[in-house]
């Protein structure tokens, strides 16, 4: 069964949130975090140690998949008990989903290589940033896959803009549905904005689904419902 991710990983309580960062120590590690959330009787896990195990499975599967659909990618790698309803883990799922599928189409990358460096940059960008920064990790996501396959770095010209506009189309795309915050939504909006993209840019076609139907909605106690594009009873 999976996990909820509206609760505490420790206890199962509901998780809370606070406008200013609090010093909170995580349960697991022990290390002190400043953070902006924990649970009802204060533990806390850290970003590092809620993905550790789904991070493996991100990994694990993107290697041994031949597939060239990153939804069906991400649908797959989302079935396992250590990627949870949210958290920091889809900041690097999304990525890593476009760089299979990429590979897959016919991309020229060193798979292994490219989501090494995907965990690397995906692990940097803290959970919660959609609410406190404004710009969901999915989206972010988009643009370290673009800038990894395009070699991408601050000095760079054409593909420097490529790897911003890939992240503003989808981030523009995920804010138009409002929240509050769903990984999933998030995650298959992000990564459709980005097959869009490298098929205008860069003439590779990855597949996608003619319909996507999320099979989360029970355990997001925030999802839209029939709001949402990907919920079963969309109108």
């Amino acid at each position: 069964m999976r996990k909820n991710d509206n609760a505490c990983l420790v206890c199962g309580k509901p998780l809370i949130y606070y406008t200013k960062p609090q010093l909170m120590k995580c349960h697991f590690c022990h290390q002190e975090f400043t953070s902006y959330a924990c649970c009802e009787d204060g533990h806390y896990v850290c970003d590092d140690c809620h993905s550790k195990k789904g991070i493996e499975a991100i990994i694990s599967f993107c290697l041994k998949t031949g597939s060239s659909d990153p939804i069906r990618i991400a649908q797959s790698i989302m079935e396992d008990p250590f990627i949870y309803m949210h958290g920091p883990e889809h900041h690097t799922m999304v990525g890593a989903a476009l760089l299979t599928a990429y590979r897959n189409a016919g991309g020229e990358i060193d798979l292994k290589e490219a989501l090494t460096e995907m965990h690397e940059r995906g692990k940097q960008y803290p959970g919660g940033s959609c609410g406190f920064w404004g710009c969901c990790g999915a989206a972010v996501s988009v643009g370290m896959f673009i800038s990894i396959i395009t070699n991408t770095t601050p000095l760079s010209s054409k593909t420097w803009g490529w790897s911003n506009e890939a992240t503003s189309r989808a981030l523009a795309k995920i804010a138009s549905y409002g929240g509050p915050r769903c990984c999933k939504r998030n995650s298959f909006t992000a990564i459709l904005a980005a097959v869009e993209f490298v098929s205008e840019k860069m003439g590779i076609g990855m597949e996608v689904p003619e319909r996507i139907v999320c099979t989360f909605s029970d355990e997001n106690h925030e999802c839209l419902g029939k709001r949402c594009p990907y919920n079963q009873n969309y109108q």
